[in-house]
């Protein structure tokens, strides 16, 4: 058997982010000469002079008269001037080119005709006035751009403007990707067959070429190698060979049994780094063959995209000769605690929004496979690997990744989960294209928490009280009598057990999750659904030791379906739309009302009207009633405070 390896070299980020700038700071792609019209986005390799000058010839800066200055000094209101035309003054245009005997331009405003063949002015010119002399925008021979400069498209402009048509820049980058993997399984194999249990979709390689692309570079992929030292040996050398920048090796840069670009960088050439202390993203190697740069990403979705970021986009700027930007970073306060590993720095994937007076930011996800967790996130932020988290309110410096004004216009929605929430936040942008909705599934204790604490704009709940039967009402007057709020009614819909396909256990109600051969999922403590499970399991007088997998939780109804689906549960709690999304089958339990909290100080918000007309409106009940397992009898009426 293969012994696994352990991690080489391993290095905090700052330090192996210096090893790679120490090694290949110098380094740059090769040159070449290109059209100036074709020039946006490259980079100058030398500096750009200009040919010629502009403007070519001194003209006119306003309409008016061309006249000779010194002919006009002494004019005054009370004191005229007639001139003749052709011999003293000449009408101009703006642009047209001035006379020979002419260095001034007198506005036509001020100008009075007397006759086709002269004008009287009320006014002195000075030389020079409203003209454009020759080069006063660029001056022949001088420097238009120093090396190492980006072109814009105003750049285009002023160069083809002075006479440079064609301009020296560096090549973009050329990246080669190399997915490895025996479990890999290319989109177009995976669009024609079914998958076998095991298999992947190599999607990774779409993602980092289109980073590539975002960063300024080019990049291939090469087909699919498998977890085979020798094959992934010769397709490494034979990149290296070729006419690339950088190679990434995309997985097997970890420490397990067929992970063999460490060793394989190690034998062709040099590993700087096997190992950084950073997660995700653990795992990247960074090393070189010949002079050719070769980054080791990590398999993982977040890992290497993270990787990446960090590492090869960097690299990217470097040989176009530029440095890499700092992202944007805004203030943040966390909408809840995040624990953490001391001894890894931890990128957490966040959502932003203003609350009132300040930026809130709720974790999503934290997995490293989930990609997800990036094309929700609104921001990432990094905890130290020297603590152990970030405590609930505390403050935060948030690296953006939406603009900011998108931020400033997003609602914040923090509580129970619900299929219907992703319409509204569609609806939402459909109807007014300022405003966002972003939505974190803590449970429905946690939205009204949220609320309490001042982190949300709203809360989604559907909060049981066992002793009086209603809903919401009750945990409202407990937890949040300091804050006066509105309860509006988004769906009435259908709670029950989510079961797989045709019902191969023959479970029929809740007794059965307490025999052997049934699997349970659970939803996470605080949520709505735990706590009406709970209660019907106390009416059974059932408990949750007596139930296999009554530990094992999911955030959201979609995550307990698709644990159903996918075997490792047999039956979760959830909504019937979320069995109804995946083709799963449900026995009802309960019909129950789920309800939008909203503070009363943002009840006027404009952002909240908008949510309030879109739930009210036809199409948005129309589409919920699609999902299946809804009611829509009370959705976007006020049911509190009561009148």
């Amino acid at each position: 058997m293969r012994k696994r390896k352990i991690y080489l070299h391993m290095k905090a980020l700052e330090e192996a982010k210096e090893t790679l700038a120490l090694e290949f700071g110098n380094l740059r792609c090769r040159t070449e000469i290109i059209p100036s019209s074709k020039a946006r986005g490259q980079v100058t390799s030398s500096p750009v002079f200009v040919r010629r000058p502009v403007p070519g010839y001194h003209s006119a800066a306003m309409d008016g008269i061309a006249v000779k200055a010194e002919k006009t000094f002494g004019v005054t209101e009370e004191r005229p001037r007639v001139l003749t035309l052709g011999k003293d003054a000449v009408f101009v245009d703006t642009g047209d080119p001035l006379p020979e005997f002419a260095n001034a331009v007198i506005m036509i405003e001020k100008v009075q005709p007397l006759d086709e063949n002269s004008v009287e002015i009320r006014t002195a010119a000075y030389p020079w006035q409203h003209v454009r002399k020759v080069g006063e925008d660029i001056v022949t021979k001088e420097m238009l751009f120093p090396r190492n400069h980006e072109i814009t498209s105003y750049d285009v402009g002023a160069m083809v403007a002075a006479g440079v048509l064609e301009v020296e820049v560096y090549k973009r980058p050329r990246l080669l990707i190399i997915p490895t993997g025996n479990e890999l399984v290319s989109p177009e194999d995976a669009d024609e067959r079914e998958l076998q249990p095991g298999e992947i979709v190599e999607f990774n390689s779409s993602v980092l070429a289109s980073l590539a692309e975002k960063f300024g570079a080019h990049a291939e992929i090469h087909p699919i190698v498998p977890d085979d030292v020798d094959m992934i040996r010769d397709v490494l050398k034979k990149g290296v060979e070729q006419d690339y920048d950088i190679i990434l090796v995309n997985a097997g840069s970890s420490s397990g049994t067929e992970d063999f670009t460490a060793q394989l960088v190690e034998e062709l050439g040099e590993v700087f780094v096997h190992g950084v202390t950073i997660m995700p993203g653990k795992p990247t190697v960074l090393g070189k063959i010949g002079d050719k740069p070769v980054i080791g990403i990590p398999g993982y979705p977040v890992s290497a995209i993270i990787s990446f970021e960090e590492f090869v986009a960097p690299l990217i700027y470097t040989l176009r000769g530029l440095t890499m930007p700092p992202r944007k970073t805004v203030k943040a306060v966390m909408g809840r605690k995040i624990p953490s590993k001391l001894g890894l720095e931890e990128f957490v994937r966040v959502i932003l929004g203003k609350v009132g007076e300040k930026c809130v930011a709720s974790p999503l996800t934290r997995g490293a496979g989930i990609i997800t967790s990036l094309t929700r996130a609104d921001a990432i932020i990094r905890i130290p690997q020297d603590t152990e988290g970030i405590n609930d309110g505390e403050e935060v410096n948030a690296e953006l990744l939406k603009p900011e004004w998108q931020i400033e216009n997003t609602l914040v929605m923090i509580g129970s989960h619900d299929n219907t929430i992703d319409l509204l936040a569609d609806e939402l942008v459909k109807t007014d294209g300022r405003f966002f909705l972003t939505s974190s599934h803590v449970g429905s204790m946690g939205g009204l928490m949220a609320i309490k604490r001042g982190h949300a704009h709203l809360a989604g709940a559907h909060l049981l009280d066992p002793e009086s039967g209603e809903y919401n009402f009750p945990y409202i007057e407990r937890y949040l009598k300091d804050v006066p709020v509105r309860v509006v009614n988004l769906v009435y819909r259908e709670q029950g057990l989510i079961i797989q396909k045709g019902n191969p256990k023959n479970i029929k109600g809740l007794e059965d999750l307490t025999r052997d051969d049934v699997m349970f999922v659970n939803r996470q403590r605080g949520s709505g659904t735990r706590i009406l499970l709970d209660f019907r399991l106390s009416q059974l007088g059932i408990s949750g030791d007596q139930i296999k997998g009554y530990n094992q939780e999911e955030f959201t109804h979609m995550g307990v379906a698709v644990n159903v689906l996918s075997g490792s549960a047999d039956v979760g709690m959830g909504i019937f739309a979320a069995a109804n999304a995946l083709g799963l089958d449900f026995i009802p339990v309960v019909s129950e009302r789920y309800d939008l909290i909203i503070p009363e100080q943002f009840w006027d918000d404009e952002k909240i009207r908008v949510v309030i007309d879109i739930i009210r409106s036809k199409d948005f009940q129309q589409r919920v009633l699609e999902l299946g397992g809804y009611g829509v009898s009370d959705t976007g009426k006020v049911l509190y405070p009561k009148t």
